[in-house]
């Protein structure tokens, strides 16, 4: 076995999509009583097909263009502006509708996520409308929890209209967060797909990088694949960074993980050692580039920004939305 590299660290913040602070206990979605009650004063998160929800920033973001002339749904970056908040709605009529769903509570404050679209006659701007990718990484935690949960919960039931077992529609139940199907009376609860996403380095002061065959040239991140049934999450690192890039890694940790609800993913992260003398072979197919970049290069182009920066960096990094930012961020801050 070969010796411990001594690397250790630990990520400098939660990953952005993971700072929820809503109470969001079971006996909460089983009160009716409750949900009726607090549902004058509840507040709602809309979301519309593509994911987008409006958003109040509370300094213009900047996407390369004059600020009177910045429109939400032309910019190219991930984390446009320095803040923001979500826009919700008050509630109307005198119960939840059976489409929603409860996200939680916070400060005696129920919120609950719908689907909808921009409201033209109430003053709506589709332009003000942003999804994950683009305003995650920029909310407060209260509004990165919901906006998240709000997405991953709607985009399950958008997908589970009938019933795996006997095929007949399916029906939300449980304040949003079961189906249950209009025959036997059987249960469908939201789905997540656990995917492992790993920071390769070789113990001193290089990490892997790789980019996909879909990625324009420049864009690079950290390895990932799905687990795969009956596969623990450990076994999932091994075999995925082998298969992509033909590396053996070695002493596996933990970093954190972070809801990725693109449809429904949760990123579990790691970090592990590899050899970086070994040649790599990029998977056909799965992998374009792969390469090894030293720590002040990886500095350099975390201070560049993000995908969208236009630069002359020799490669570019995912967006602060991305768990894989905030991996290569603690890595990057080891002395």
């Amino acid at each position: 076995m070969s010796a411990s590299t001594g690397v250790e660290f630990d990520l400098l913040d939660p990953p952005v999509l993971s700072r929820s602070t809503v109470l969001r206990d079971e006996p909460l979605r089983s009160d009716t009583a409750r949900q009726v009650r607090g549902w004058p004063s509840a507040r709602l998160v809309v979301v519309d097909e593509q994911g987008r929800t409006p958003v109040d920033w509370e300094s213009t973001p900047d996407a390369g263009c004059g600020a009177a002339d910045f429109r939400v749904a032309d910019a190219a970056s991930w984390d446009v502006g320095s803040a923001a908040r979500l826009r919700t709605r008050p509630t109307t009529g005198d119960a939840p509708p059976p489409d929603a769903v409860l996200l939680g509570e916070a400060d005696d404050v129920a919120y609950w996520a719908v689907r909808g679209r921009p409201d033209l006659v109430a003053g709506d701007d589709p332009a003000e409308w942003a999804d994950l990718r683009m305003a995650g990484a920029v909310l407060d935690a209260l509004g990165a929890g919901l906006f998240t949960t709000a997405v991953a919960a709607l985009n399950w039931h958008d997908t589970t209209g009938f019933c795996a077992r006997d095929g007949s529609p399916m029906r939300p139940a449980h304040a949003g967060w079961h189906r249950r199907c209009a025959a036997e009376g059987h249960e469908e609860y939201p789905r997540t797909d656990p995917a492992v996403i790993c920071l390769v380095h070789d113990g001193a002061d290089r990490v892997l990088l790789a980019r996909q065959p879909s990625w324009p040239q420049r864009r690079y991140s950290v390895l990932a694949g799905f687990v795969e049934a009956g596969e623990s999450l450990e076994a999932c690192v091994l075999r995925e960074i082998h298969e992509e890039v033909g590396a053996r890694v070695r002493e596996l940790r933990y970093l954190g993980s972070q809801s990725w609800p693109f449809p429904r993913s949760l990123m579990v992260g790691f970090h592990a050692v590899a050899d970086a003398a070994v040649p790599l072979v990029p998977a056909d197919g799965e992998i374009a580039e792969a390469f090894w970049a030293s720590r002040s290069d990886l500095r350099t182009a975390l201070a560049e920004g993000d995908w969208a920066a236009t630069g002359e960096t020799p490669f570019l990094l995912p967006g602060k939305v991305s768990i894989a930012r905030s991996m290569l961020e603690a890595w990057a801050a080891v002395d």
